[in-house]
């Protein structure tokens, strides 16, 4: 019960026959008043209830979130921006709350509109049946093409921060098809909310791809609603942004490790770059490399599409400063190319994970980055994704 392990939170599932035979419909809610902050896919084409939840954001501090998956309510135009804000009356009108204080997330198929009857129909019995038990049901309503929930729980010094999260295809930051909703009882101020949020995401669900494709919906929600009562202090606030990176790094995680069709976990680590920015930029051209990830998927240490993946990564106009000479690059801990020249070696990869680790020789920019391979099933699934 992740998202309703902090106290003065409760959360439902429902059916509400927007998909099939499955759960898809879920509610939070903080029991007391709560403040928050969202970040958003940076996609240029946005669904309705992004737009929607975005300026609901603007006016009023968060106080529930509502999740519908099977449908993602994206390019569905002026009725899909209706449908989003109907959602949120619907939704406040049986919180007792005002529309603006709901945020709305939505999951699924593009370009198909909302079952309107049946998601207000399915919002009202998830807003009678709320329980401090319902994060774990909650989890399991927001999964499309998921193998299984995601969730995460941080237990402080007198705090709790709790998590759960969607997310197995389209996985790519900024944001990357993932949503995520974070509660904590810790008090914050109006605002602090989205200073503390971007950093963990950015270390975080920014961190990690799947297949590369940036999402029409992606969210990371965090509402807090201080009923810790603890007292805060710089200390106590350090271990607080500790405990919310912790949880967003094990949802990112799980999303990696669930992606379409995976079945190795890439860990992508680069240093000695001339720049922060650079090493990231090395790590996330590896990290969303086909070549590389089939590779991986066969367990095959072919340093060679690393290298060239490294020297076209994207930066600035151009690419990120490299110099062959000094570059070396091990596999799961065994150099395979040193300074300059191959090893020789050939490391054995046989399980779940495969660390790749460069070091450029460059300077103190350092990143790192979590992917999945690429699979049979993985373009199975897409290919009959709407079919």
């Amino acid at each position: 019960m992740s998202v309703t392990a902090a106290s003065g939170f409760v959360a439902s599932a429902v059916h509400a026959g927007i998909r099939r035979a499955t759960p898809d419909l879920a509610l939070v809610r903080s029991l007391h008043p709560a403040v928050g902050g969202a970040l958003w896919t940076t996609n240029r084409v946005q669904a309705a209830p992004v737009e929607v939840s975005r300026r609901h954001l603007e006016v009023a501090q968060p106080q529930a979130v509502v999740v519908n998956a099977g449908v993602a309510n994206a390019a569905t135009g002026q009725r899909g921006i209706a449908d989003a804000e109907r959602t949120a009356e619907e939704t406040a009108a049986a919180l007792g709350l005002r529309a603006d204080e709901v945020v709305v997330l939505s999951t699924g198929l593009i370009g198909v509109p909302l079952p309107m009857d049946r998601v207000l129909s399915g919002v009202r019995e998830a807003a009678s049946s709320l329980s401090v038990d319902g994060g774990d049901a909650a989890a399991a309503a927001i999964l499309t093409t998921d193998a299984g929930p995601k969730q995460a729980v941080a237990r402080g010094d007198g705090f709790v921060v709790g998590g759960m999260a969607k997310g197995a295809g389209m996985i790519h930051p900024r944001l990357a098809t993932m949503l995520a909703v974070v509660t904590t009882d810790y008090p914050l101020e109006r605002g602090e909310a989205l200073e503390l949020l971007r950093p963990a995401v950015d270390a975080s669900f920014n961190r990690i791809s799947v297949d590369g494709e940036c999402s029409t919906n992606d969210a990371v929600v965090l509402l807090a609603n201080g009923t810790s009562g603890v007292i805060r202090d710089e200390a106590r606030d350090e271990r607080f942004a500790k405990a919310l990176g912790d949880v967003c790094a094990a949802l990112a995680r799980q999303i990696v490790e669930d992606g379409e069709g995976a079945t190795v976990l890439l860990s992508i680590s680069v240093s000695g770059a001339a720049s922060g920015d650079e090493a990231a930029a090395v790590a996330r051209r590896i990290a969303t490399s086909p070549l590389v990830k089939t590779a991986a998927f066969g367990h095959d240490p072919n340093w060679g599409r690393v290298l060239a993946a490294a020297g076209s990564a994207p930066w600035n106009g151009g690419f990120a400063r490299l110099d062959l000479d000094l570059l070396t690059v091990a596999f799961d801990d065994v150099p395979v190319f040193e300074r300059g020249s191959p090893t020789g070696r050939a490391p054995v990869l046989g399980g779940p994970e495969v660390a790749i680790a460069l070091d450029l020789g460059l300077g103190p920019g350092a990143a790192s980055y979590l992917a999945s391979d690429l699979t049979y099933d993985y373009v199975r699934l897409n290919a009959e994704y709407t079919t």
